[in-house]
């Protein structure tokens, strides 16, 4: 597997200013390490521990305890699979979802929102205006108890 298969490249982005909405769930000061094709973000915060944002879901966690246990994690089970979306990024591959420069991913329905993780919810969006929207979202539906049913209205 190359890694570099299923990570975009990050460089040329204000990443502070793409994840200034994500405030309410990262630390102030955080480097973005890797990013994988939907936008989920491995960072490193000040402590030097490895964590996980997933942009579809609206949640963080701890994955390593440095970079170094990092990748000697990512080889282990289904980590490699979890964090970089391998399969589900193969499948948008060999489906003809290419992605451009500035662009990732993202989810027609996202997961927090009941969307299933399958190429058929899957297209390509602009990385700044995905990130801002599922913030937004995350941002909103954050305190909602499991199977709160919502009301989608575009436009609303």
């Amino acid at each position: 597997m190359n890694l570099q298969d299923y990570l975009i490249d990050q460089e040329g982005h204000d990443w502070a200013g793409i994840l200034a909405e994500w405030h309410w769930l990262l630390p102030a000061d955080l480097t973005v390490w890797m990013v994988n094709r939907f936008g989920d973000i491995i960072f490193v915060p000040d402590d030097g521990t490895v964590h996980f944002l997933d942009v579809g879901a609206g949640k963080t966690k701890q994955l390593a305890d440095s970079c170094e246990d990092f990748y000697t994690l990512i080889d282990l089970g289904d980590n490699a699979e979890n964090w970089l979306l391998i399969s589900l990024t193969d499948k948008c591959v060999a489906a003809g979802l290419t992605l451009q420069s500035g662009q990732c991913y993202s989810f027609k329905v996202p997961p927090v929102l009941g969307g299933d993780y399958v190429v058929d919810n899957v297209e390509t969006s602009d990385l700044v205006v995905n990130y801002s929207l599922l913030a937004q979202i995350n941002q909103q539906t954050k305190d909602l108890p499991d199977g709160t049913h919502a009301n989608i209205v575009p436009g609303a």
